[in-house]
């Protein structure tokens, strides 16, 4: 992984000694809270309903022991013990003090990580595939890139004050694990006559106008990666509105002038940009490239991994659910669930961090990855080391055997936290995983991705769950939409709404009614929910949804 040079520390130096003296005009009145906004937002910080909020970056989802340790530190040390590891592949802290927040970042800075750009109209942290530098299926380790997209993006000029946040994802593989199509700008590497470079998607999103994103490039060359880049940012810049900050996003740009329209204005700047680069940049990317070889795996039999699968069904059930392929012989990638039954989804306290971070160590080659899933993976894991690994994680409460079943629930922090928020989210997220553990059900059902956001903002990403649950203020009383049939893979889609929302204490019962259709209309265990949905449509889960309104037709 990428580590900082003296260039580095100096800039976060610069910028964290110029936050702490803005803090301290704040705290002594010299800025007001509208003044000092605009400043807290260029250092992650927001204001939420009951505290300061700080969002820590943590790049294209990829941490060290090192960097895990001091995340828990932040935890213990400044919070209330635990951080909440986000869908953009950040972790926030919702209770830290003003006067501490300069002293937060002081303490990232040892360890190379900050919070800049992880708010505010500029680009965000740049977001990867969560098994990348692991996966069987990849092409290339696509983190170097992300690293190149960070350093060019970090306070560039130009792109400080942008109509709106802007998020850049980029997959390694042709199967994405990174949502690209519902990115401001998506990026796949891909190969053409044996040389590497992108397929460019722009215009994804979700919010209140959920888009998935249109091919703009189906093949740009690796040398062109930054100047195309800033094309298409430069163009978004320009046509952008800033009328109005719910249409400032590049999803309505592209929407409103068309994908042929803004790829021949990106093609006409990028020709005008592409000759102020000289090769500096694929310098740098060269340079950086060394910093992501891959460890030296070690060889040896399976002997261990293959008895405890034999023998244990606890293991054996973790190991079908939260182990994926690996591109090394006898290695696997482990899925560490943060979503508990009955937990807060993505929460891991000081504690469960360095427990983390110890496996990491000891048998996970010193690394660690954020998904956007809101899990933590260990990416390079002999398989033989598995039983030691999964006894200490049950130890700990980390065994949990779930990832990508009912129970492995994207949710945001909702009205429990944050001040746009309408509806609860957590309860909900909890109430479901608890009533399916109850009915020990989740494994029969297989591969069922919820997801709930308690705005129209979509921190939660329900327009591509499988089931999505969104949160409104209906007259003073939260009321839950559902939508089905949504899918943030390759082949992303948005979901369709099934009809009228459903009250706080429906929204469980409900999720049942659609899983019993699903279950019941199912050719078969191999065919997923949303293999069913895709087959079946719609109808039969409203009528199971609205059984009165089935019986007014009738």
């Amino acid at each position: 992984m990428y580590k900082y040079n003296e260039f580095d520390e100096a800039f976060l130096a610069e910028r964290n000694a110029q936050f702490r003296a803005q803090v301290e005009r704040r705290i002594d009145g010299s800025l007001t809270e509208d003044e000092f906004k605009p400043l807290r937002l260029m250092n992650g910080v927001y204001l939420q309903l009951h505290a300061y909020m700080l969002r820590v970056a943590i790049p294209y989802g990829t941490l060290n022991s090192a960097q895990m340790r001091q995340l828990a530190l932040l935890a213990e040390k400044w919070d209330k013990g635990y951080g909440h590891f986000t869908t953009r592949q950040n972790i926030q802290y919702n209770w830290p003090k003003l006067r501490d927040l300069p002293d937060m970042l002081d303490a990232l800075g040892e360890v190379g990580l900050h919070a800049i750009q992880t708010s505010g109209n500029t680009i965000r942290n740049t977001t990867a595939d969560h098994f990348a530098g692991a996966a069987a299926d990849e092409l290339t380790d696509p983190r170097p890139y992300a690293e190149l997209i960070r350093q060019w993006s970090t306070d560039h000029p130009e792109f400080q004050f942008l109509g709106r946040k802007f998020k850049i994802a980029i997959t390694g593989s042709s199967a994405d694990r990174a949502v690209i199509k519902a990115h401001d700008v998506g990026l796949q590497v891909v190969e053409q006559d044996g040389k590497t470079g992108f397929k460019v998607i722009v215009g994804g999103g979700l919010g209140r106008t959920p888009m998935i994103g249109q091919v703009l490039r189906e093949f740009l060359p690796q040398a062109d990666l930054l100047p195309y880049l800033e094309a298409v940012l430069t163009v978004y810049n320009v046509l952008g509105r800033r009328d109005n900050k719910y249409k400032a996003r590049i999803k309505i740009t592209v929407s409103e002038n068309g994908i042929d329209t803004y790829r021949a204005m990106t093609e006409e700047a990028f020709l005008a940009i592409r000759g102020q680069y000289d090769g500096t940049d694929q310098q740098l990317l060269e340079e950086i490239k060394t910093h992501f070889q891959a460890p030296e795996f070690r060889s040896g039999s399976t002997e261990a991994f293959d008895a405890a699968y034999a023998n244990d069904p606890v293991f054996r059930a973790w190991a079908d659910t939260n182990l994926h392929a690996h591109r090394a012989e006898g290695h696997a990638i482990a899925t560490i669930s943060i979503k508990a039954h009955g937990a807060t989804p993505g929460d891991a306290s000081a504690e469960q961090m360095r427990v983390i971070a110890d496996l990491a160590e000891q048998y996970g080659y010193n690394e660690l990855r954020i998904s956007h899933q809101q899990n933590v993976i260990l990416p390079h894991v002999h398989k033989n080391d598995l039983p030691a690994i999964h006894a200490t994680l049950k130890a700990h409460g980390l065994a949990t055997a779930n990832i990508g079943l009912i129970s492995d629930i994207i949710a945001c922090p909702g009205m429990d936290y944050c001040a746009l928020a309408t509806a609860r989210s957590i309860p909900v997220a909890q109430e479901i995983a608890t009533r399916f553990d109850e009915l020990k059900m989740e494994h029969d059902i297989g591969h069922l991705q919820i997801k709930i956001s308690g705005c129209i903002n979509a921190c939660g990403h329900h327009h591509v769950g499988h089931i999505g649950i969104l949160g409104l203020d209906r007259a003073g009383v939260e009321n839950y939409q559902i939508t089905l049939g949504g899918d943030a893979t390759e082949t992303a889609a948005i979901g369709n709404r099934t009809g009228p929302g459903f009250a706080y204490d429906e929204i469980v019962p409900a999720v049942e009614r659609i899983v019993e259709v699903y279950m019941a209309r199912r050719e078969g265990p191999e065919e997923t929910f949303l293999e069913t949905y895709n087959r079946i449509g719609m109808e039969p889960f409203k009528a199971a949804l609205y059984p009165e309104a089935q019986k007014k037709v009738a």
